[in-house]
């Protein structure tokens, strides 16, 4: 071997026992910190080799979502060294397992990748942990199945585990137009929920009126804490579901009817919830923590076949909008910006151009 020359990758034998050589794979890469369209770089980079516990899809869709941007921005806690590939969720077909694991080649699942690691969903193919891959229904569209896994997942560890969400409570949802906040929206209809959703701008109290919500509040129009009270006949909500924090979430509180919860989920605006503790006891109401990393497998397979089960009517489980390879940058832009309505994903196979 020559001086400096590298061994190549070892074929990797698959379930079925087919070999795979390494290759170049199209993807989008972050290259350095900044607004997505400035830093994504379309390059050819190697083909991920999966590890033990690993296995390899050939990524067929991929969700698009606030974590993307804020890696693109160097904002995320869990993003790898520059350069690497985003992408949490993709829904794809397994052609490469790693040592130990028992899965056949070809079958098709939706995932969270490998992102932590630089191998990200908006690549021809990608890693995911076996843990963290999950069965997609043969009815279910690669682009819905794309946008499903994070957000209906999350919805659930808040509204059912965390949350203890019950039919006929009324659950408001803070950033309702964006793909997390219409997951959970979504999900309280379907467990018997009254929802009120808040958003801003009239695309996205479209979707909502449209989606499930009992009443949509758009919070760049007069005091959202006065509409809620309206909505409810003054009776306040129950669960407030929060991916937004910072000081508007925590001004819900008084909204909140006695004994309600607060869950906090997210950041969107930069900060976590910024409570007025007062409140909270005033009306013995709660700050509940939800944290989608702290599941069993068995806890996770469980809620996601209790999804799959509510999703077959129709009233989960639906991408909003999907767009070409090419155009990632601007549709992840948009989520950036706050201006994406729902839940954006990218089509990765035959619609790359």
């Amino acid at each position: 071997m020559p001086p400096g020359a590298t061994a190549p990758d070892p074929p990797l034998i698959g379930a079925a026992g087919t070999i795979h050589l390494g290759c170049g794979v199209d993807a989008w890469q972050i290259q350095r910190h900044g607004p997505p369209g400035d830093v994504l770089r379309r390059v050819a980079v190697n083909e991920p080799i999966p590890g033990p516990g690993e296995l390899r899809l050939r990524v067929r869709a991929a969700g698009i979502g606030l974590p993307d941007a804020l890696m693109c921005r160097g904002m995320y806690p869990f993003s790898p060294s520059l350069p690497f590939v985003p992408g949490q969720e993709v829904c794809g077909t397994v052609d490469a397992v790693g040592p130990d694991v028992d899965m056949a080649l070809g079958t098709r699942l939706m995932a969270v990748t490998n992102f932590f690691d630089g191998h990200g969903g908006f690549a021809e193919a990608t890693i995911a942990r076996t843990e963290n891959a999950f069965r997609v229904p043969d009815e279910m569209r690669d682009e819905d199945a794309a946008a499903f896994r994070i957000g209906y997942s999350t919805a659930f560890i808040g509204l059912v585990r965390r949350g203890a969400l019950q039919p006929g409570e009324w659950l408001l949802v803070l950033g309702a137009g964006g793909g997390s906040g219409l997951a959970a929206m979504q999900l309280g209809a379907a467990l018997g929920a009254r929802v009120v959703a808040v958003v801003a701008g009239d695309a996205k109290r479209v979707l909502c009126a449209s989606s499930g919500a009992n009443a949509v509040i758009d919070r760049t129009v007069g005091s959202v804490q006065d509409a809620v009270m309206e909505a409810t006949g003054a009776n306040g909500v129950d669960v407030v579901y929060d991916p937004v924090g910072g000081a508007f979430a925590g001004a819900m509180a008084r909204c909140l009817a006695p004994g309600g919860r607060l869950l906090a989920v997210g950041f969107a605006s930069g900060k976590w919830v910024e409570p007025d503790i007062a409140e909270f006891v005033r009306r013995n109401a709660s700050i509940v923590g939800v944290y989608a990393g702290g599941q069993t497998r068995a806890e996770a397979e469980a809620d996601h076949e209790q999804l799959l089960a509510l999703a077959t009517d129709g009233r989960l489980g639906r991408a909003t909008r999907v767009v070409p390879f090419d155009a990632l940058p601007d549709a992840l832009g948009a989520v950036d910006r706050a201006e994406a309505v729902g839940k954006l994903v990218v089509k990765v196979d035959d619609d790359k151009t």
